[in-house]
């Protein structure tokens, strides 16, 4: 194991308990910086999972935990200040496994999420409307009263991935314990620390019931798959790739499982010929922060034929002086990709646009000063056409194209061509900022850098973006069935 800052949990929590694989079977955790093994986890078979969601499911059907609501809070913020004790380790922990700049924890990677992530699900338990009285109803001379009660969906299958993990996790797992739901943690095997290290402050910090958190880790895919597939689990809340959503969608049509699906995205930055160029445009060079693995990044710079030249000489001043390296460097806003796969597949996008003609500008390669490392150059692409892959499909990669409009309609156009439809921005004078805006076809969209971001945010995107919303009341009442309750008057 690597000389680390932190102590890595290597076992699962199946059942309220830490376990390996019954196999004794391994993997290892790699360094996207140093491409050498970290540590290792265990890596379950399908059987483990099984067992983790039979032990949701009992926890689920036997316990009060769905019906609960003060003892669910309680061990809500049991597990917030758990955390908190642990920020520093968790820090550490998430710059080994994922490369992410440790500038970047000190926003959505650590310490935005463990902000409110858990808090504000733990406070709507009081808060929540769990209860709601219609009108009486009258039928065949007799009157009802009449209830609508929202109760817990049952066992939830929460797949996470490996560009945001702490964040998209906490925000899963304290919505739906919050909810009263049980549930099996499946997090992606590029980052699995951070989700055993939540399992064992569960099982050791908090006074959540054996069964009711269950984490499960796997170099298998298919492993996964098993709360796809199992009737036992009521829901699927899924963080990913647009291709493995619908997979989702489709393996689970034969028990009718609800999704929540956070997929990919192709967000576009618009910027009006009358924004302050020389402050706004330079901020398009963002893209590059975390090497790219945003879902939300965006990835589409579009200009104004009429300030085009202007525009593109900014942005490619941005781009050529990003900071990037070292993620332990605070000066670094952008260290490597998490994988040498993901590295590879982003030098393909890149040089696909190349051969459909777009016209490479800065970057384009893996950095000649990086001996080690899945590292890629910030890189910019001019006169990209909207047609073009690299404008269509999601890189998830340092890569930014930059796309000329003629008038205001022309870039509403260019922005929502396009399958994705997640997020995006608008710069100019704000009541035309806004009227584009509201023309996008797009789940969060900043106006002159106005910040979406909190729990309290119902977050996901339109098209084939996604299903459904992560946080938010829109995101806790996603995790709740509805039922309807009458009773005759004077009962």
């Amino acid at each position: 194991m690597a000389d680390l800052k932190f102590t890595p949990e290597r076992r699962m929590l199946i059942d309220g308990q830490l376990v390996f694989a019954d196999s004794g079977k391994e993997f290892d955790n790699i360094s996207p910086v140093t491409e050498e093994v970290l540590g290792t986890v265990a890596d379950a078979s399908a059987a483990e999972m099984q067992r983790a969601i039979k032990a949701a499911r009992r926890a689920f059907d036997t316990t009060d935990w769905s019906t609960n609501h003060q003892f669910r809070k309680q061990c809500l913020l049991q597990l917030h200040e758990a955390l908190v004790a642990e920020k520093e380790e968790l820090r550490e922990e998430i710059i080994a496994e994922t490369g992410a700049p440790r500038a970047v924890t000190y926003m959505a990677q650590v310490d935005g999420p463990l902000a409110d992530g858990v808090l504000w699900p733990a406070h709507q338990i009081d808060e929540f409307p769990w209860k709601r009285r219609l009108p009486d109803a009258e039928m065949f001379g007799s009157v009802s009263h009449r209830e609508v009660w929202k109760e817990a969906m049952g066992v939830i299958g929460a797949i996470t991935p490996w560009n945001y993990p702490f964040e998209v996790t906490i925000n899963k797992v304290a919505q739906i314990l919050a909810t009263g739901n049980t549930m099996v943690l499946k997090p992606a095997p590029d980052t699995p620390w951070n989700a055993t290290r939540l399992g064992r402050i569960v099982a050791e910090k908090t006074d959540i019931p054996a069964g009711v958190f269950n984490v499960v880790t796997s170099s298998d895919h298919l492993v996964g798959e098993e709360l796809t597939l199992s009737p036992d689990v009521d829901m699927i809340s899924f963080t990913g790739s647009t291709a493995t959503g619908k997979r989702i969608m489709e393996k689970g049509a034969a028990t009718l499982k609800r999704v929540f699906l956070e997929l990919g995205g192709k967000s576009a930055m618009i910027v009006l010929d009358d924004a302050d160029f020389s402050a706004v445009v330079p901020m398009a060079s963002i893209v590059c922060m975390h090497a790219g693995q945003g879902c939300a990044m965006q990835t589409r710079l579009l200009l104004p034929r009429s300030r085009y030249e202007e525009g593109v000489e900014l942005i490619k001043a941005g781009m050529s002086f990003f900071p990037y390296g070292d993620p332990d460097d605070m000066a670094n806003m952008m260290g490597p990709l998490v994988s040498e796969k993901q590295r590879d597949r982003v030098l393909g996008y890149i040089q696909k646009g190349i051969d459909e003609g777009a016209k490479l500008v800065v970057g384009g390669g893996k950095p000649a000063q990086m001996e080690k490392g899945w590292y890629v150059e910030p890189t910019l692409f001019i006169d990209v056409d909207n047609s073009m892959t690299i404008a269509r499909e999601e890189i998830f990669g340092p890569v930014l194209c930059v796309i000329p409009y003629d008038d205001d309609a022309d870039a509403i156009r260019i922005a929502n061509e396009n399958e994705y439809g997640l997020s995006g921005s608008v710069f100019g004078s704000h009541e035309r900022a806004v009227a584009v805006a509201a023309a996008i076809r797009t789940g969060s969209i900043g106006v002159n850098g106005g910040v979406w971001y909190g729990a309290d945010m119902p977050y996901g995107g339109y098209k084939t973006s996604g299903i459904g919303r992560q946080n938010g009341i829109e995101g806790f009442e996603q995790h709740l069935e509805t039922k309807i309750i009458a009773w005759p008057a004077g009962a």
